[in-house]
């Protein structure tokens, strides 16, 4: 089943494989709910009339992203070459704990066909194409969907502490354009690719398989609901293996940039720097 959030005229509104869901219907409803009485609920729902507004970000305002960070190879490999701290990132790639940040609230998230950003004060920003799962109060898998973790290389390069600045502000996360509910077993062999077009050229593209990710997505969920409760739900960005080889590549404002993960695309345009943050 596949859902997504529409930006009607009444408002936000969820809807089941392209027919809207009742109107009091909110992810962080199904999401209190345990993963077999989420999955009777939305199979008992009526279903109305054809989803055909504008989709909207399938994060609601009560939901959080978080990040996982090192969980592939490339990804150490990447951070250990732009780092004057080196040994930190392959001591986390080891490590039995690992890395979880929190990347994003729930209003900040761009969703599909939004616009995402760079950084003024950065001259090195990538985007990170990573599986995006969604886990409800109890930390169980219930679906995944696309994230773009978007990244100031050269500040977080810098010092390890400034890790926030890289990753958290205005237009740096956007997750779409849906929810494909299934379990974590469905998600360890999945395609993820990514896509930059600049102009009408391709700038930059690449793909990696989810089976290359380190740690089990149970593991990494797990690891978050340590000791925080997520009543409404959570996202978690799983990591990505998808870094530019070219250290002089960077985003750029008109980039679109274009990301599957299994059989969904998260597309984002990057906007023009206004100079007004």
């Amino acid at each position: 089943m596949y859902l997504t959030r529409h930006d009607t005229s009444g408002g936000p509104r969820w809807a089941a494989d392209g027919r809207y869901l009742p109107e009091a219907v909110t992810l962080g409803l199904l999401l209190a709910m345990s993963t077999d009485a989420m999955g009777k609920v939305i199979a008992a729902l009526p279903r109305g009339e054809a989803a055909d507004a504008p989709l909207a970000s399938p994060v609601e305002d009560r939901q959080e992203v978080w990040a996982a960070g090192v969980t592939y190879r490339r990804s150490r490999e990447a951070r250990e070459a732009e780092s004057t701290v080196k040994d930190v990132y392959s001591r986390v790639y080891d490590a039995p704990r690992p890395e979880l940040f929190f990347k994003c609230v729930g209003w900040r998230v761009q969703g599909h066909g939004a616009a995402i950003r760079v950084r003024g004060d950065s001259r090195w920003n990538v985007p990170e194409p990573e599986l995006t799962v969604v886990a409800n109060a109890a930390g169980e898998i219930v679906g995944y969907t696309v994230g773009n973790d978007v990244s100031s290389r050269d500040i977080e390069g810098d010092n390890p502490l400034y890790l926030p600045q890289a990753k958290v502000y205005d237009g740096s996360c956007a997750v779409g354009p849906g929810i494909v509910l299934a379990g974590a077993g469905a998600m360890r062999d999945l395609a993820i690719s990514v896509r930059i077009t600049r102009g009408q050229a391709t700038a930059f593209e690449g793909s990696i398989q989810t089976s290359a990710i380190k740690r089990p997505l149970e593991e990494l969920v797990g690891y978050l609901h340590r000791e925080m409760r997520f009543p409404h739900g959570v996202f978690l960005m799983t990591g990505t293996g998808i870094v530019p080889a070219d250290d002089a590549f960077s985003l750029t404002p008109g980039d679109v940039v274009a990301i599957t993960v299994g059989e969904i695309t998260l597309e984002n345009r990057v906007a023009v720097n206004d100079g007004a943050r």
